[in-house]
């Protein structure tokens, strides 16, 4: 089910990461949207699935290790970590005083009530504590996180070690393609009035929140006052509803970032009412999620294959 507008990103997280920013939109207690509403992670033959709010909660988590530059295996072990915990669900209850993603206890001088229940604090809390673990990526996960947790059921984690890989593989762009959502296309109009950036609102908080979750990103495709050439006819850039991120040159690293990129955005592509992305050749849209990502059209012409067929950059534009 489709929310409305989205919510950006906002306030400051007190665990010192580089900015690392509140995320108080995931606050609720359980699955928000239908069932037919999920997202699917494969990799090697292996498939999970997610409702949106759980996506939108391992997207942050796997987000927040590639900002702090952390290895995939730390989000394998934070996702892992969170499945038993929460179910990866942002709860304001659990055992004694435990809340939130990792079920963290204020009494155990985690943080306070209000700072545990924020998923960008949490995780980073968590992640601080990782970093503490000795050698915790040649760890089994189901150690490194009881090393963490100080769980009173140790061995529970293990039950999630495939998932959270899988899902850590496709969030953090190692697996190309691999995770994609299907959601309902039913939004509600919003003004389309371009803000200072040349954005409308929608797509200005996509901006927003890509460079609050990664980062120094280069961005493009706008302008203040608008744009009115650069791109083929009838692109949503020339209405201010789209924004390229540009990971150059093309080589496997920042195919990767560019895949880590496009994957969060699909998580969060119901929240922030995203109906277009496109990477790498690929492109997934709302009005055909339930086909995932697709070979995409490149348009004819005599530019740089490269950019027509987006290979060095993602494209994310949001509904009218």
């Amino acid at each position: 089910m489709r929310k409305g507008a989205g919510t950006a990103i906002v306030g400051a997280s007190a665990v010192a990461v580089v900015a690392a920013v509140g995320y108080g939109v995931l606050t609720g207690n359980g699955p928000l949207s239908p069932a037919s509403d999920e997202c699917t992670a494969t990799v090697d033959g292996h498939s999970v699935d997610l409702t949106l709010e759980q996506a939108e909660n391992a997207a942050l988590i796997t987000a927040i290790s590639i900002r702090r530059g952390l290895p995939a295996r730390a989000a394998s072990i934070a996702l892992a970590t969170a499945y038993q915990e929460s179910d990866l669900y942002n709860i304001d209850y659990g055992d004694r005083d435990s809340l939130g993603l990792f079920q963290q206890r204020p009494s155990q001088g985690w943080g306070s009530e209000e700072q545990v229940l924020d998923p960008v604090y949490a995780t980073n809390a968590f992640y601080d504590a990782l970093a503490e673990v000795n050698d915790y990526e040649g760890l089994e996960i189901t150690v490194a996180a009881q090393e963490v947790q100080r769980s009173g059921f140790p061995d529970a984690y293990a039950d999630h070690e495939q998932d959270a890989r899988t899902i850590a593989s496709a969030l953090t762009g190692n697996s190309p393609e691999a995770f994609s959502c299907e959601i309902d296309d039913d939004v509600d109009s919003a003004d389309t009035t371009l803000l200072d950036t040349g954005l409308t609102d929608r797509a200005d908080v996509v901006r927003r929140e890509a460079l609050g979750m990664f980062g120094d990103l280069a961005l493009g495709g706008f302008a203040p006052g608008g744009v009115s050439s650069g791109h083929i006819e009838g692109s949503a850039h020339y209405e201010g509803r789209a924004v390229d991120i540009f990971f150059r040159p093309v080589n496997a690293e920042n195919q990767k970032s560019g895949w880590a990129v496009a994957h969060y955005l699909m998580a969060q592509s119901d929240r922030l009412d995203i109906k277009t992305i496109i990477f790498d050749d690929r492109i997934w849209t709302v009005s055909r999620s339930d086909q995932g990502w697709r070979d995409y059209d490149a348009p004819s012409g005599s530019g740089d294959p490269v950019i027509l067929e987006h290979r060095d950059h993602v494209h994310v534009d949001v509904v009218e």
